[in-house]
């Protein structure tokens, strides 16, 4: 609830304030609260106050979770089939299409402040090599100002350094970096504080996307929050992850006591590694990465305890994708970003074993072995469809509009996310926006089953990105990766899909499939080989996570 004062009269506004916080690239078991050894208080907090989803799905990759999200349409729907790159087709334009509405466009025609800090990237494609030639508000490079939100604090493409980004809008103007105790993580986190603050001035209630970056690479954290983590992953990655396993079984967090998957075959014993300092390093820098943003969430939470609208606020909390196992210098990545600092000091890119993780000289990543282990218990990946990519906990709070529960477990998806707010807040849907007809949302409002009621999802579930392809239907969950054959699991069995019936089953794998082509038919996917080779010419790279 909300309590505000015009020069004419005071009002009161009995709709919720409304803040979404997605973090970048964090695993399914990366939080306290999910079984980790990482230290998340505030986020703990929550969700002992609030709800745990702990079957929420997202799209397997940044890009594509961010346009569902935002518009509660299948990423395909939305123009974001792939990344921001236009291949040629609206499902892959690369930018929100016209034809979809963001929570912050609904919300504001609703009478609602919208603010947004940190990760935009559904605004086309950027090469941070070329900053001089962005064309940022374009048709096809529209910014959040352009699609809803009435502030904004970021970046408008998908990663950068900590502590030297190479663009940062406020509003529609670059903020040029020049403090060299700067780090985005908490940039992000006081410009939201800022926002809120600025919000109580009006009578309106408000919206928040915070959209961290963390903890996305390249890893980059406060030499003092990773010092905190020395000797703890000495044991090495192994350990560790069955140490997570035991944890979310001895929390209920699992359904069942289903088996963990093994060691991905990518990924070598712990005893064999030559390097195990240097790994930990990397390891105990992405911990304090999210360490660091908990810290921030804490913050926001604490302001809105000091306004009193702490319990009248819906706070949701989630991960655009699962764990990432992607290289830097070695997978391409690297290429596309400045090796110089704001402050003249040269970066090396590159998992290397001379350099030290954390710091602004360097641009890393924390690899495969260790994303393996944000995925516990699940197999693979960000950008796979398998249960490692597509799936990470929603935590929900609202003191005021739902009781505290226990660990949820109906299958949930990012699609879901638009019509639950729109619900709580009593907005309506548009049919059309800006003189453009827009899809009706392809997700399931989730607030009744947040309130403690007996719900059943009524729609499948479904996935496509690069060629992996999923579909979700009930208990049951089909599943390839690109270029593979379909793989059939029984989810409340075996959710870490270790036991493919699809041999077993054809009659359902055909039916399942033929349910998949039609949902893909009819959103445009495009077949990944097609579009490989388009991108490549884009990118000059081949693209492969």
């Amino acid at each position: 609830m909300r309590l505000g004062k015009t020069p004419e009269k005071t009002t009161y506004d009995a709709r919720p304030n409304v803040i979404l916080i997605l973090a970048d690239d964090m695993g399914f078991s990366d939080l306290g609260c999910f079984g980790s050894e990482i230290r998340t208080p505030n986020i703990n907090h929550m969700a002992a106050q609030g709800a745990t989803l702990s079957a929420m799905y997202n799209c397997a990759r940044c890009c594509p979770t961010r346009a569902s999200l935002l518009t509660g349409l299948y990423p395909h729907r939305a123009g974001v089939g792939h990344m921001g790159a236009n291949l040629g087709s609206p499902a892959y334009q690369g930018y929100l299409s016209n034809n979809s509405v963001t929570i912050a466009e609904v919300l504001r025609l609703s009478g609602y402040r919208t603010l947004m800090s940190g990760k935009w990237h559904v605004g086309g494609d950027f090469d941070a090599r070329e900053i001089d030639s962005w064309r940022i508000g374009d048709l096809d490079h529209p910014t959040p100002r352009q699609r809803g939100f009435d502030e904004f604090y970021g970046m408008v493409d998908g990663a950068s350094s900590f502590f030297s980004p190479h663009c940062i809008l406020r509003d529609d103007g670059r903020v040029e970096i020049t403090d060299n105790h700067f780090h985005f993580t908490d940039a992000i986190t006081d410009a939201a504080i800022g926002m809120i603050n600025r919000s109580m001035q009006d009578a309106q209630p408000f919206f928040l996307y915070l959209a961290y970056t963390a903890p996305h690479w390249p890893l980059h954290a406060h030499e003092e929050d990773i010092a905190v983590y020395d000797g703890l992953y000495a044991s090495g990655w192994d350990v560790i992850r069955a140490a997570r396993h035991e944890e979310l079984n001895s929390r209920n967090l699992l359904r069942d006591a289903w088996d963990i998957s093994p060691r991905d075959v990518n990924a070598p014993p712990w005893a064999s590694v030559s390097n195990r300092d240097w790994e930990a390093r990397r390891m105990q820098t992405y911990a304090a990465m999210v360490e660091q943003m908990d810290r921030g969430i804490g913050k926001v939470m604490a302001r809105l305890d000091a306004l009193s609208i702490g319990n009248d606020t819906l706070v949701m909390f989630l991960s655009d994708n699962g764990g990432c196992a992607e290289l830097m210098e070695e997978d391409g990545w690297a290429q596309y970003y400045p090796r110089v600092n704001h402050d003249g000091s040269i970066v090396t890119p590159g998992n290397r074993h001379d350099l030290q993780a954390g710091g602004k000289d360097t641009f890393m990543s924390y690899d495969l072995p260790w994303a393996n282990v944000s995925n516990a218990p699940f197999r693979l990946f960000k950008h796979w469809v398998h249960e490692g990519g597509i799936s990470t906990p929603l935590i929900v709070r609202w003191p005021q509009g739902m009781p505290k529960r226990v660990a949820v477990h109906e299958p949930a998806h990012v699609v879901d996310i638009m019509p639950t707010i729109l619900e709580a807040t009593g907005a309506a849907y548009p049919a059309e926006f800006g003189g453009h007809p827009v899809y009706r949302p392809d997700g399931e409002s989730l607030l009744s089953l947040l309130q403690g009621a007996d719900w059943k999802r009524e729609q499948p579930i479904y996935w496509e990105h690069e060629g992996n392809a999923a579909l979700r239907m009930g208990e049951w969950k089909l599943v390839r990766r690109h270029g593979a054959d379909w793989e059939l699991y029984q989810m409340d069995e075996d959710r870490t899909e270790l036991n493919n019936l699809a041999r077993r089953a054809p009659t359902r794998v055909r039916r399942m499939a033929r349910d998949w082509q039609t949902w893909a038919d009819d959103v445009g996917v495009r077949e990944w080989a097609d579009l490989r080779g388009v991108l490549a010419r884009i990118w000059g790279m081949d693209s492969t996570g």
